[in-house]
């Protein structure tokens, strides 16, 4: 065999083990650090980390945040540590700064009910607060709790100017309608939240303070000058038949082109969004038949006969009741 031949591959070998020799050794460093990089974490204090992204606004529950270890050198004073922190009480407060996953709550990025701020916290953006008077009766019986949806039922008595036929004043008509739908109850009084325990029973209130659209405050404003607002519980299930009516009718377009987030994004949207569509109303003759005739308008007029002195017309084999003076 040539010796160039044999030198060249006993150079190659011993080359070859000592790059065997060091990457051994870095693999095996490597793996010392990772070990006592995780003792470490693992001898840090626990502080209370967020789950998943917490926007603005979020009304935190006990699933959003966990304690994790941390290290630490990096842990502030403004941080939640294990042992310090009651996690329970951190049910329903408020996100006022946004937290991304796997980052620390501190004290400054949440506010809880009572404290100043908590009620614009809880808003979502674009909307205001308004608050109503109630009663046991219309508000369900202490049934609506924040958090719910309720509709909003105006009660009131439409008087018309004038006397009856008969000669005396005439009377109100009673009617009732359904001025807004799928609102949210932010509070209760003063209670933002509902935690559970003893005494967390239905509990009837003397308000109900209402997320809505800026318009719906000038709405509700002039509502309670005018009746009694009561309120209406609904169902969880009935946002998601809404939504499919408005996209079978039209109202609502949903493209092809989105995807399952997009689309999912918008089905909340949509679902969470309070609305004065489809009002409907109810008077009292619907309601008794004792009640059917409180219609103070004339009954020429709601026979659809012109009301006062009138003439008959006739035209060929047609009569036509014309009014001569009906003011």
């Amino acid at each position: 065999m040539d010796v160039k031949k044999i030198i060249l591959l006993v150079g190659a070998l011993v080359i070859a083990g000592i790059s065997a020799f060091f990457v051994r050794a870095l693999v095996s460093d490597s793996g010392t650090q990772q070990v006592q990089a995780g003792e470490v974490e693992q001898k840090g204090p626990k502080v209370l980390v967020a789950t998943k992204p917490l926007p603005l606004g979020t009304i935190l529950t006990q699933e959003m945040f966990k304690l994790q270890p941390w290290p630490k050198d990096l842990v502030e004073n403004v941080y939640f540590l294990e042992g310090e922190t009651n996690l329970e009480s951190l049910n329903g407060k408020v996100v006022r700064v946004s937290v991304p996953a796997g980052q620390p709550l501190t004290k400054g990025s949440i506010v809880g009910p009572g404290e100043r701020g908590f009620l614009a916290a809880a808003l979502t953006p674009g909307m205001r607060a308004v608050t109503v008077s109630t009663n046991a009766e219309s508000g369900v019986a202490g049934f609506v709790f924040p958090g719910d949806r309720v509709d909003m039922v105006l009660t009131h008595g439409v008087s018309y100017q004038g006397d009856t036929e008969e000669g005396t004043p005439a009377p109100a008509l009673r009617v009732s309608e359904t001025i807004m739908r799928n609102v949210r109850v932010l509070a209760i009084d003063q209670r933002t939240n509902e935690l559970g325990g003893e005494g967390s029973g239905p509990k009837t209130g003397r308000t109900v303070t209402f997320e809505v659209p800026p318009k719906f405050v000038e709405k509700i404003a002039v509502a309670q000058t005018l009746g009694q607002i009561s309120l209406s519980l609904r169902p969880i299930a009935e946002n998601t038949q809404e939504l499919e009516q408005m996209i079978a009718t039209g109202e609502v377009e949903v493209s092809d082109d989105l995807n399952t987030t997009q689309e999912k994004r918008l089905q909340i949207a949509l679902q969470t969004q309070p609305n004065d569509r489809n009002p409907s109303f109810t008077t009292g003759g619907e309601v008794s038949r004792f009640a059917s005739n409180l219609d103070p308008r004339p009954v020429a007029v709601k026979s659809g006969k012109p009301a006062g002195p009138s003439v008959r017309v006739f035209r060929g084999n047609k009569a036509t009741e014309v009014s001569v003076g009906a003011e």
